[in-house]
């Protein structure tokens, strides 16, 4: 057929091309002159993007563990799996005896599982060498203990800056850290005290703030709350809160407080040994 052809030649403007039907006008939207902005219903901003899921800093696949006793193997923990993003914080809740602080000392590098996959900041850990460990452990996770863990003979500013020795840190740059998170964590008054001299509450305020001297990525708390006032579970919760907001640390949190568990993104229940979430 020739282009030429009735078929071939151009529709009248405001028409839709024939097709077996008789043409009609298209809808006022779409006759807008040239350089006119489209009605607002074509101008609306796209949804907001989800946010972005938090990348996991901790994952463990069949983590498992046992321990020897008299010739025979009790097993502990069978087939942990789970993961941990940064800025999260995960309570760990069981019963006595359940694995939660033999679970603890694993993700923390303080003992090693007997099989299972554990990888910590990009690195597998599954085997690592001592050495290794320390330096991870040392460099990128702080602990909170139930019992404090003070020097006694040495002042709350002195406490504070034992891991920063370790690293290597000078020491007028590890005096002003510590005094700074001794006062963000009420303390400022209390620079130069010692253990025997702070509360129960205190104690564990500069327990606190020694886990965060370095920075870490990774906080491990057992018990935090469980020897202490409700000023003071308080306190240290909010300390542990603002570490994940603030600067993104993934906090573990092993409790039997129904009050604490409840201020975590979740938890993880350990029964019979085996993991499970919620």
């Amino acid at each position: 057929m020739p282009l030429n052809s009735p078929r071939h030649a151009a529709a009248p403007a405001g028409t839709r091309p024939a097709t077996g039907a008789a043409p009609g006008p298209l809808p006022a939207a779409h006759t807008a002159p040239h350089g006119a902005p489209l009605p607002a219903a074509h101008t609306a901003p796209h949804p907001a993007p989800h946010p972005a899921p938090r990348q996991p800093l901790l994952r463990v696949e069949g983590l498992h563990k046992g321990f020897s006793v008299d010739g025979e193997t009790i097993r502990v923990l069978h087939e942990c799996s789970f993961a941990v993003g940064r800025g999260e914080v995960v309570a760990i809740v069981g019963q006595s005896g359940s694995g939660k602080s033999t679970l603890l000392n694993l993700l923390g590098l303080l003992d090693e599982a007997d099989g299972g996959t554990h990888v910590f900041d990009g690195v597998d850990v599954t085997g690592l060498r001592e050495h290794r460990r320390a330096r991870l452990r040392g460099d990128r996770i702080g602990f909170v203990f139930q019992q404090f863990h003070l020097l006694e003979r040495r002042t709350a500013v002195a406490n504070v800056c034992v891991p920063m020795v370790l690293g290597g840190v000078p020491l007028l740059r590890r005096r002003a850290v510590a005094r700074e998170l001794l006062e963000s964590v009420g303390l400022g008054h209390r620079l130069g005290s010692k253990p025997h001299q702070l509360s129960g509450g205190e104690q564990q305020r500069v327990a606190l703030a020694r886990a965060l001297s370095r920075d870490p990525a990774l906080i491990l708390a057992d018990e935090p709350t469980g020897a202490l006032d409700a000023e003071s579970s308080e306190l240290i919760m909010n300390q542990l809160l603002r570490q994940a907001s603030d600067r993104g640390a993934a906090v573990i949190v092993v409790t039997h407080d129904p009050a604490v568990a409840a201020r975590a993104d979740r938890s993880i229940t350990i029964v019979e040994g085996y993991t499970r979430d919620g």
